[in-house]
């Protein structure tokens, strides 16, 4: 198995970034579109709502959801791939912390997605910009770990 996951390295990690800008896409775009939603639909009417809720549902089953399974998937291969993490590292620590907290910020997402739909949204258009922060920073931490791994 691990001659296998080693002369398929190039593809799983092409594979894995395709995934990755895929889901953080995702991530970036989704508490975009609560602001708005919060923000224009109560003065436009129902049809702006319905418009907004599909735009939502669309964004996290067809992208969001598979980029993160396809992410996960793909992270753990190369993850698993024979020399390629330093587990005596630190680094490979803060990136698997950076990217549970992605993952929880994806469900968080999708709980909030809910709640629109449920028309128990409590969270203001500022609270969706805050929030819209969260993946920026866990990138950071994500690409610096991996890439200039400082610990």
């Amino acid at each position: 198995m691990s001659d296998l996951l080693v002369n398929l390295y190039p593809w799983t990690k092409s594979l894995h970034v395709i995934s990755v800008i895929a889901w953080m896409a995702g991530l970036f775009y989704m508490p975009r579109l609560f602001v708005y939603h919060v923000e224009r639909v109560a003065a436009a009417g129902p049809e702006t709502e319905e418009i907004f809720e599909t735009m939502e549902r669309k964004l996290l089953r067809f992208i969001m959801n598979p980029a993160m399974v396809a992410t996960w998937i793909f992270g753990l291969a190369l993850a698993f791939t024979p020399g390629i993490v330093d587990w005596g590292a630190v680094w490979p620590y803060t990136k698997a912390a950076a990217i549970i907290a992605m993952t929880w910020f994806h469900h968080w997402c999708g709980y909030r997605r809910k709640d629109f739909l449920a028309g128990k949204n409590t969270r203001t258009g500022r609270d969706f910009r805050l929030m819209n922060e969260v993946p920026t920073v866990l990138m950071i931490v994500i690409v610096v770990s991996v890439i200039a791994r400082p610990f």
